[in-house]
């Protein structure tokens, strides 16, 4: 089964708060949306996202209110970026990198490379000539989007689904050192940004596809050729369920020296069958260590490319369903889960608004006085990096706004920003809230996360409120 369209270890624990780190007690409140929930694990949660959904107010709400990381669902591959040779056209892509700082999201780039939706040009090309174009496409969108995006699918569904081998196609036809070129050329182009290779059908540990990637995989660690991330599409239903052996996948991929990224995952099925599933997903992954997060490949089941299976977290409607609730319970979040309707979800015909009956916003009968706020953080650490999630809480005012400051230790950066937005990379920085979260009740709290590499910072921070 293949989709037509393709479709953080240490642990330390610290306070951003008073000028110190220090633990978060038990009783910190659990998240409630599905990106600060892996946040708090140290992952990230996505969706794929069609840009002509985004005036879809119900569609909005919950891609602003849910995700911290996007993926654009045909807007970066070929044929769209690049219609003629050599004329690029970014205009509606660079709508995703928009929208993407507007609510603190990361982006993952899919796809530089692959032998389906090519534009006209390119399929009539062969040889050197193809290789070349190639090349040049993934030299001059890696550039325009240089520092923009986190992963990149460098190449993708370059394998067969019979034997484990490459699948035949104008790209293999060029030589079948391709993919290593590939991947080469997008170092030189983004040194910064996660290189990956993409595939489908390379779940079951004991399928010859799987073991063919594995191999490539393993010979480019062993010969230096540049790659940091394995994808898995992750499409389940009947003719192609859940494998038993998903996480030995998972951390087989993981032992060989890169980060393993379940990059477009739904699930056919409805009930607790389906939920079941996406918990497991989600606990495979908080498993495994080098497993960075996942991407649904969609919003609702009437924006999934396989509707009538009704794979997805959210109903047509926008209401969360029983798989929703899992995902959110296997990543330690707050299950009361928010819909269109639940007044503890923003309204879906002003999602940056408050409204009386939403408790995250201020009321009349909510007290008043001088703003202030605090500042907490979890750290996940590791050798080289850290991932900090922060809740911000109001004090007996309500706020408007919120930054966050913080120095970091010398030789440590922010790479990555989800939910707040980062002024500076290194030394003094700041963290200010984006559109969705700057509105918090007295006493409530709200969350941001950010990645760096380098040591978890320790020193004074500061929590400024409006």
């Amino acid at each position: 089964m293949r989709s037509p369209r393709t479709i953080l270890g240490v642990l330390a624990t610290g306070l951003l708060a008073a000028g110190t780190f220090v633990a978060l007690s038990p009783s910190a409140e659990a998240a409630t949306t599905l990106g600060a929930a892996a946040a708090e694990k140290g992952r990230y949660f996505g969706t794929a996202v069609s840009l002509n959904r985004l005036s879809d107010s119900t569609y909005s709400t919950i891609l602003n209110r849910e995700f911290n990381s996007v993926t654009a669902e045909n807007e970066m591959k070929i044929d769209a970026l690049e219609p003629q040779q050599n004329q690029f056209n970014f205009t509606t892509a660079d709508r995703l990198i928009t929208r993407a700082n507007e609510i603190g999201a990361k982006v993952r780039g899919h796809t530089l490379a692959w032998h389906s939706q090519q534009p006209g040009w390119m399929q009539s090309m062969s040889g050197t000539a193809l290789r070349n174009a190639m090349k040049n496409h993934i030299t001059q969108v890696m550039t325009h989007y240089k520092g923009k995006i986190d992963s990149w699918d460098v190449v993708n569904e370059a394998f067969d689904d019979g034997n484990g081998g490459r699948r035949d196609s104008n790209l293999q036809r060029t030589g079948n050192d391709w993919i290593e070129d590939a991947f080469k050329t997008a170092r030189a182009a983004d040194p910064a940004a996660k290189l990956c290779y993409n595939d489908y059908n390379t779940d079951n540990w004991s399928w010859a596809k799987t073991q063919g990637v594995y191999n490539m995989v393993k010979d480019f660690k062993a010969r230096g050729v540049p790659i940091d991330c394995v994808g898995f599409q992750s499409h389940f239903n009947s003719g192609s369920p859940y494998p038993g052996n998903y996480r030995t996948t998972l951390q087989n991929f993981a032992d060989l020296g890169v980060d393993v990224q379940i990059t477009e995952l739904d699930i056919e099925g409805s009930g607790t069958t389906q939920a079941t599933t996406y918990g497991n997903v989600v606990k495979d992954c908080l498993a495994v260590t080098r497993c960075n997060g996942i991407t649904v490949w969609g919003i609702r089941d009437t924006d999934s490319w396989r509707a009538s299976g009704t794979p997805l977290l959210f109903d047509g409607s926008g209401n969360p369903k029983a798989a929703y609730n899992a995902v959110l319970s296997a990543f330690g979040g707050s299950t009361s889960s928010p819909s269109p309707s639940n007044p503890g979800s923003p309204s879906p015909s002003n999602p940056g608004s408050p409204s009386p009956s939403n408790p995250g916003s201020p009321s009349p009968s909510q007290p008043s006085g001088t703003k202030s706020c605090t500042a907490t953080v979890a750290v996940n650490a590791w050798n080289g990096g850290f991932v900090a999630t922060v809740t911000v809480k109001a004090g007996t005012a309500a706020l408007t706004g919120w930054t966050v400051g913080a120095t970091l230790p010398t030789g440590a950066a922010v790479s990555n920003t989800w939910s707040a937005t980062a002024s500076g990379t290194s030394g003094a920085v700041s963290f200010t809230n984006v559109g969705y979260n700057g509105t918090v009740a007295a006493n409530a709290s709200t969350s941001f996360g950010f990645q760096g590499t380098g040591n978890a910072p320790s020193t004074t921070t500061t929590c400024t409120a409006r």
